[in-house]
């Protein structure tokens, strides 16, 4: 049985709008600023859980991504050395 196909405009995570705006000028004709996308990195963890028909094809929304790196920096925070007077 053949998969379904992927909406590239939906986050293969919560499948919400990603609001990608290369698949928003791709889909509409009109030109749109970079994405916000492309200047982000993304944690491995949360790529290893795009399935894999996804990867490459649609977006992560913004919402995904950052709940990711709250979430990372609650595990892993970082560390401070605090100096007394």
């Amino acid at each position: 049985m053949p998969s379904a196909a992927v909406d590239a405009t939906r986050c293969p995570l919560c499948q919400q709008a990603n609001q990608c705006a290369m698949e928003i000028e791709k889909t509409s004709g009109i030109a749109q600023a970079p994405c916000w996308c492309m200047q982000c990195t993304f944690d491995p963890v949360l790529l290893s859980r795009l399935p894999a028909q996804s990867r490459g094809v649609a977006c992560i929304c913004h919402n995904c991504a950052m709940l990711a790196t709250t979430a990372r920096q609650n595990v892993n925070p970082p560390t401070t050395t605090s100096t007394q007077s």
